[in-house]
């Protein structure tokens, strides 16, 4: 019990500190590179916190976990848009581009739906999985050529926010490089940690897979979201915050379920395909509208969507 405590606590420890490399490191290379940083937040950051979903879906399907595998996939997309981006706008409210937004929404729900008719078929395999990560590839695709063709140099260079940078405006490339590396290391080795320590400390307490993968695992490795978005929001970068929520989501639906699958079949818990994948549209469908709705998500907005998320894990506990 105690070295599974102090698992947890080294792995949040290291979470911060990924978190925070992460963040500087990427918003610096963005404007090193003319990229705007919603782009920055959509593929590096995005697919840099995602990579703990990557690596715990892989093994808990390998080691016969399925529920596991499928549920942390599916319960980080819903502590994304509750938790995390709840939390983010309590912090500071998170104002919303409509022009980037009107193309990750679409992508976002396309997603949604793909990994929603994946769940119906019972087992989602090679082929599910092969067009899941099919899609994530022409989403990317979608989303670099939009961003070239909407900025110019100097717009991304005020994007970026020349004026308040988390890094020197010199600091060379391979310095930036080396920062978002470390930072996605020490992310993805503390969540291994985190999600060590809780996955024991859970399954003491006699909770089945599913309710596991979809809360302490689908937490633990959410975690390098919140940590993320928390420091993009207090330094006023909340495109970056909300560019890694939604990316971060692409990525969980298509590319780690889809990379998931094309390694090792998943059988589909019927808990899962009978309340949590419905919950997951209802969720997403909620915060689509909520962002096109005056594009911003204010404190309120930010409070409800975290009180939803404490009745869902409520519910899941009397599961």
């Amino acid at each position: 019990m105690t070295n599974s405590i102090l698992l947890v606590a080294g792995g949040l420890v290291l979470l911060a500190l990924g978190g925070e490399l992460l963040v500087r490191g990427s918003v610096g290379l963005a404007a090193r590179l003319g990229i705007s940083p919603l782009l920055a937040g959509l593929v590096i950051v995005g697919f840099g916190t995602s990579m703990p979903e990557l690596a715990t879906s892989v093994q808990a399907a390998l080691g016969g976990a399925p529920g596991i595998a499928l549920g942390n996939v599916i319960g980080s997309n819903i502590a994304n848009m509750l938790l995390i981006l709840g939390i983010s706008a309590m912090i500071a409210p998170v104002a919303v581009n409509p022009a980037s937004f009107k193309r990750d929404s679409i992508a976002m729900g396309a997603a949604t739906l793909l990994c929603t008719g994946a769940v119906m078929l019972g087992v989602i395999g090679a082929l599910p999985g092969v067009m899941l990560v099919a899609a994530l590839a022409g989403y990317l695709w979608w989303a670099y050529k939009s961003e070239s063709a909407a900025h110019d140099a100097e717009a991304l260079r005020h994007e970026a926010g020349a004026e308040d940078r988390p890094v020197p405006p010199d600091t060379g490339v391979v310095v930036l490089g080396g920062m978002i590396l470390a930072g996605l290391l020490s992310a993805i080795f503390g969540a291994g940690l985190l999600v060590d320590g809780a996955v024991v400390l859970a399954a003491a307490a006699g909770v089945s897979q599913s309710v596991i993968g979809l809360t302490v695992v689908a937490f633990g490795t959410s975690l390098p979201e919140l940590i993320a978005c928390v420091i993009a929001v207090i330094r006023k970068h909340g495109d970056v915050a909300l560019g890694n929520v939604v990316g971060s989501n692409i990525y969980n639906l298509c590319g780690i379920l889809g990379l998931t699958a094309v390694i090792h079949p998943i059988a589909v818990p019927a808990e899962i395909a009978r309340f949590d994948i419905w919950v997951l549209i209802g969720v997403t469908t909620l915060l689509i509208m909520q962002l096109r709705s005056g594009w911003r998500l204010s404190r309120i907005e930010g409070a409800l969507l975290v009180a939803i998320y404490g009745g869902y894990t409520a519910f899941l506990a009397l599961r």
